[in-house]
């Protein structure tokens, strides 16, 4: 199935356009609600000093697309292949790292004419916490630290990065895991008895 995708995305009808010039431009997007700095040090900077060390080409750039409220939707990276065409090896390769590294289901390669390579292995769980309509005392004597802490030791985590979002009314907490409903069912005990995540929000982001 993978080989076949590639095929059809360089096949034989992108010639022309291929040739017209010596390198190309791909975009990964990844389905990861993680902070520009952190998408820098977790993503772009192992992939630009590995795609380099394999002489294949560079990063050029990166960006977060964030929602109106300025949630993080996704981010991505722009990638300069330094072939008139690019190979199933490369592309595996380039998958396979950023696999490694913790790309969430949902991420993809676009291709310079548009087509799509599906990728990613985590799934991700979002915690939105009532930020306005909780009892004053629990917003003093309680601390989002804490849960982030604490659902990242009931889920097991060994992830350094926190990623988080905070809104007029909400701020969310997301967590990228091997399982979602293992993840939840971890995390339902805590969730109703702590009182800070009286009226949270759970939900699946990958």
């Amino acid at each position: 199935m993978f080989k076949k995708i590639i095929n059809k995305i360089f096949s034989d009808k992108n010639h022309e356009t291929q040739n017209e010039c010596d390198e190309l431009f791909i975009v990964v997007q990844l389905n990861d609600k993680i902070m520009p700095i952190d998408r820098g040090s977790r993503y772009e900077d192992p992939l630009d000093e590995f795609i380099r060390k394999k002489g294949y080409g560079e990063v050029t750039g990166g960006g977060t697309m964030q929602s109106n409220n300025k949630e993080i939707q996704f981010c991505d990276i722009e990638v300069r292949i330094n072939q008139m065409s690019i190979s199933n090896k490369i592309l595996s390769e380039i998958i396979e790292k950023l696999e490694g590294w913790g790309a969430p289901k949902g991420s993809f390669i676009k291709s310079f004419n548009n087509d799509i390579i599906q990728f990613g292995k985590k799934e991700g769980i979002a915690v939105y916490l009532d930020g306005k309509n909780l009892p004053s005392n629990v917003y003093q004597e309680c601390d989002s630290n804490y849960v982030i802490e604490e659902i990242s030791r009931l889920i097991e985590s060994e992830d350094d990065i926190y990623r988080y979002w905070e809104g007029e009314v909400e701020t969310a907490l997301y967590f990228y895991v091997d399982s979602y409903d293992e993840a939840h069912k971890k995390i339902q005990e805590f969730i109703k008895s702590y009182p800070l995540c009286q009226n949270a929000r759970v939900i699946q982001i990958a």
